[in-house]
């Protein structure tokens, strides 16, 4: 879900002050502190990347997006597997 926010401008004698206002869904969830300090970064003209040096810890550990990325298959393919008795077809199941 986007927010969208104006960018406004404050004309000055000897300068200009643009201000972007997050919105406090947005700072409620990204736990913004008062007075913190932030970075931007131009990445190009549609993206304005927000870098917070001093962010406060995940609570959760983040997952891959991608199930079938290198690192997930090489640690599905061992995780709850049976220990080789069962899938060639060939051998007697145990549930008599």
């Amino acid at each position: 879900m986007g927010y969208p926010t104006k960018v406004q401008r404050i004309n000055r004698k000897k300068s200009e002050q643009w201000y972007i206002n997050f919105p406090s869904a947005v700072a409620q969830a990204m736990e913004f502190a008062r007075g913190e300090i932030v970075e931007w970064f131009i990445e190009d003209k549609e993206t304005l990347v927000l870098h917070r040096p001093e962010a406060p810890q995940r609570k959760l550990k983040k997952t891959p997006a991608n199930p079938s990325s290198e690192k997930s298959r090489g640690s599905s393919v061992s995780v709850g597997r049976p220990s080789g008795k069962r899938g060639t077809g060939s051998e007697e199941n145990d549930f008599s």
